[in-house]
This record gives structure tokens, C-alpha cells and sequence, in this order.
């Protein structure tokens, strides 16, 4: 049986709408196996997941197999899943990419990684999240008419990730509604120099550059209506210590980024700030996932 893991992820980072984002160290494993005929799908942990062709990996795999034209095995399907679903950390495209790299293996297809990734942007729409979740760390993408073109960045070793994750869930489709059909000059050049910024300072370590380097005109504004006390978890967050702060995915989940010498102030604080709001908030303190998906034989 083949044992596949892959890492949430946090995508548009800021600034870097659609081709900005990480991995993180929180993750859906899935086993996988070809059987006789037909579809059995489980769930480790008795999540309500769809057991037939609308999985999101099943249908992944099925996609795979129709277009290299090979012939469909039945497929048995064991999930355990830890990625919230709707929460803006990367659930379709772990979805996506565990079903990619499972396809590629049974098959005997034997794609490479870059290859992959190429697959999982193309279903994706756009590589913010896929590529994280297949190379690990901080990637910048960006499609074009032939494909995509990405470049992995090591963030500091020095920084966790926390991630506020509110009870509510918010749609991709409902956070994208809400987004203009164009924008002003300076809200693009406003997003391009702190896009640019945040690359640079991330590479060189520069973390007080990241309060500039990640605000953002162009979603972030439009969007935060959509989510019950952003500006007070933020401004909690700024108060203990945060670097930056910004909208994970479409949301509704929230980021800051601390310094591992903050972290147990910081969590007390936040924790104690969730207890006195009407929705319930989870808190995790993560570090990137350096490596991305991985596969096992078991």
C-alpha cells in the first residue's frame, strides 16, 4: 500500500495574490492501493469525506489515468486528514497532489516532481498553493502560456507561523466574489513593490522589513468583511509581538508571524484574547515544512 503526506499550506502571503505561498508543518496522509474493481474510501479519523467518484483524490486519479489513457483499477482509499477544509491552508490542493502523486506511482507513469507540479497548477488554476505542498518551504510561482515557472525560497529559521483558525469556514468562490474586476495604478504598484520586498526580505533575513513588505491593496481589503473580528485578532496579534500579519488562502484563517522567543507569550495571550470572542478560535504554532510531499511503500 502506498503511504502518501502531504503538507498544509498558506498561500497569497501578503502581497503575493496567487503566487506566493508555504508549507506548513500540519499535513493529510493518505494510503492508497489498486484493488480488483470499484471505490472503497475510509477516513482514519471519521471525518465526513465523499466516498465515492466526487473525492477530490479519487477523482484526481481517475483524471490522471483518462489522460494518459490507461485503463482505471479500482481504487482503495484511506484518509487521515488534519488540514481544516474551507479554512484557506491548502486542503484542495493536498487533495490535488496526494491524488497526482498516487496516480503517478500506481500507474507506473513515473513523472517527476517538476512535472507534477506542472499538473497540479494547471487543475489548480494557480500554483500558490500546489507548489508548496509538492517542493516545501516558501515558493513564488508564475504561469504563463506554456506552464508555470517557480523559485523555493528558505525562509528564516527563526520564524513560526501562528495560525488562527476560526469555527466558521469561508468558500473560495464566496471570498473571490467579492474581489473588483480591476485596479487602481497605485494599488499594482503598491502590491508589486511589497511583493518584491517581502521576496527580498525573507531571503535575507530581514524581518523588520515585514510589517511594510506585507500589506496588501488588492484582497486583503476586500475581503476582511467576510471574516468576524479580523481587525481585533490582528491587532491582538501585533500587540504580542507579531512581525506581520495576513489572510491565509481566501480564508477565513489568520496568520502572524513570530520569532521563536515570543512563542509561549504569544500563545497564552492569544488563547486567553479567543476566549472573549463570540466564534471559537484554534491556535497552532507551526514551522515551514521544508521538504513537501513524501511517499512511503508500506
Amino acid at each position: 500500500m502506498l503511504h502518501i503526506k502531504v503538507p498544509a499550506t498558506s498561500a497569497n502571503m501578503g502581497p503575493g495574490f496567487d503566487c506566493a505561498g508555504i508549507a506548513l508543518q500540519l499535513y493529510n496522509e493518505i494510503w492508497v492501493e489498486t484493488i480488483p474493481s470499484g471505490i472503497e474510501i475510509s477516513s482514519k479519523t471519521n471525518e465526513n469525506i465523499p466516498k465515492d467518484e466526487s473525492n477530490l483524490i479519487y477523482s484526481t486519479i481517475r483524471d490522471f489515468y483518462e489522460a494518459e489513457n490507461i485503463p482505471m483499477p479500482g481504487i482503495r482509499l484511506i484518509q487521515d486528514d488534519h488540514i481544516p477544509m474551507t479554512r484557506g491552508l491548502g486542503s484542495s490542493a493536498a487533495c490535488i497532489v496526494g491524488g497526482l502523486i498516487a496516480a503517478n506511482i500506481l500507474s507506473g507513469k513515473n513523472y517527476s516532481k517538476e512535472e507534477l507540479a506542472q499538473k497540479a497548477a494547471k487543475l489548480e488554476g494557480h500554483p500558490d498553493n500546489s507548489n508548496p505542498a509538492i517542493f516545501g518551504d516558501m515558493i513564488i510561482s508564475a504561469m504563463y502560456s506554456e506552464g508555470m515557472k517557480y523559485v523555493k525560497l528558505n525562509v528564516p529559521k527563526n520564524i513560526l507561523f501562528a495560525v488562527m483558525i476560526p469555527e466558521f469556514t469561508l468558500s473560495t468562490k464566496k471570498a473571490r466574489a467579492v474581489l473588483p474586476d480591476s485596479y487602481t495604478r497605485s494599488q499594482s504598484i503598491f502590491n508589486s513593490s511589497r511583493t518584491g520586498l517581502m521576496v527580498a526580505s525573507m531571503m535575507t533575513g530581514n524581518l523588520d522589513n515585514l510589517r511594510v513588505a506585507m500589506d496588501d491593496a488588492i484582497h486583503q481589503p476586500y475581503r476582511k468583511s467576510l471574516i468576524r473580528d479580523y481587525d481585533e485578532v490582528f491587532e491582538v496579534a501585533r500587540a504580542n509581538g507579531s512581525i506581520a500579519e495576513y489572510l491565509s488562502g481566501a480564508g477565513p484563517t489568520l496568520m502572524a508571524i513570530i520569532t521563536d522567543d515570543k512563542a509561549e507569550e504569544f500563545e497564552k495571550n492569544m488563547l486567553d484574547a479567543f476566549k472573549k470572542l463570540p466564534d471559537h478560535w484554534d491556535l497552532k504554532l507551526l514551522k515551514p515544512d521544508i521538504d513537501g510531499a513524501s511517499f512511503v511503500e508500506e
